[in-house]
């Protein structure tokens, strides 16, 4: 009689060539598959590489080639870069002889216009200055079909800047709401209307300018000066071959540091010991070419703005590239033939 352990070693050693057996077969289905894989990625390498050195043939008519399959796609590569590139430059010759056409341009008004724009001003107002406004709309800026007329005529546009009431809705927001809806003439931001963000409200407004208009340049105004439309063009299109040009009427000023002063600048220690700032536009008038306003309009979450917008706006382009032009006619304290404008 066989005990039980001899038993389970017959049993175990007859079971060791069937998993075997089992093993081999699933090696070899493996093998298999993995050949037939690699066998048709040869293939289809080979089929890419003949139909490429084919279509270089064609293409270059230079006969059989040896070219590499990386290299015969550069090639086609490159040559597809170059038309592209021909078809760019036919269109930017197009634009040129068309007065610098541009894809159709919307305003947040609603019009459209092909042609970039001479100008685009924002006149920088606030609640309760109606009368200033209406003073404006009957002097030099316009309204209603007189003002389509000075955008199409001569490709100025001119809207006045304001934000919202801190209190969302109230009775200051729904006047100039009133205001707008009988003049269509507003640019309303969507910041708060306060005088301490009156730097921030100039920032943003070239955003949107830049964002609704097409223009060669975007030009900031107080709503206490009077314009000269014809002068303002005419030293407008006189530098529209300078790409980065900062127009005003340039000036410097001393840095108060007493919080008392009224016009204190909290970053005064910015400014070095002789307390003097840089060299900026006056705040009542001054002009930025396309490239700039663009500039801020990209990195408007990174530019600072001090105490005073006319200082926050010089400060923007200190380090750049951008010609500084002083423009006496651009200081609103005179007048004479020609000038720009005139302080109210």
């Amino acid at each position: 009689m066989r005990s039980r352990g001899s038993s389970n070693r017959l049993s175990n050693s007859g079971g060791s060539p069937f998993r075997s057996r089992i093993s081999a077969l699933l090696l070899a289905m493996f093998a298999t598959m993995a050949t037939v894989y690699v066998a048709g990625r040869m293939w289809q390498e080979a089929e890419s590489r003949v139909y490429l050195i084919k279509e270089l043939d064609r293409r270059t008519g230079q006969g059989h080639s040896s070219v590499s399959v990386s290299e015969t796609l550069k090639i086609v590569s490159c040559k597809e870069q170059l038309k592209k590139l021909s078809a760019i430059q036919m269109d930017l010759a197009a634009a040129k002889q068309e007065g610098y056409v541009s894809k159709e341009h919307s305003g947040n008004d609603g019009t459209r216009s092909k042609k970039r724009l001479l100008g685009v001003i924002g006149i920088i107002t606030t609640f309760g200055r109606k009368k200033n406004r209406d003073a404006i709309r009957n002097a030099w800026m316009q309204s209603g079909a007189a003002l389509r007329k000075l955008e199409e005529e001569k490709g100025i546009v001119v809207r006045f800047v304001i934000g919202r009431s801190a209190n969302r809705g109230d009775s200051l927001d729904r006047e100039i709401n009133d205001e707008h809806s009988q003049t269509n003439d507003f640019i309303i931001l969507d910041d708060v209307e306060a005088p301490e963000e009156r730097s921030k409200k100039i920032k943003l407004f070239f955003v949107r300018a830049v964002e609704s208009w097409d223009a060669e340049f975007y030009v900031k105004v107080n709503d206490d000066v009077y314009v000269n439309i014809d002068a303002l063009g005419a030293k407008l299109s006189a530098h529209l071959d300078t790409p980065r040009i900062y127009m005003g009427c340039m000036k410097s000023g001393e840095v108060f540091s007493d919080p008392t002063h009224k016009w204190h600048e909290p970053d005064w220690w910015k400014f070095g010991d002789g307390k003097s700032y840089f060299r900026h536009a006056s705040g009542e008038i001054f002009a930025i070419s396309r490239a700039l306003a663009q500039f801020i309009s990209i990195n408007k979450s990174l530019l600072q703005v001090y105490a005073h917008d006319d200082v926050s706006a010089g400060s923007w382009f200190i380090g750049l590239d951008v010609q500084h032009v002083h423009e006496g006619k651009f200081c609103c304290n005179t007048w004479s033939t020609g000038s720009v404008c005139a302080a109210v």
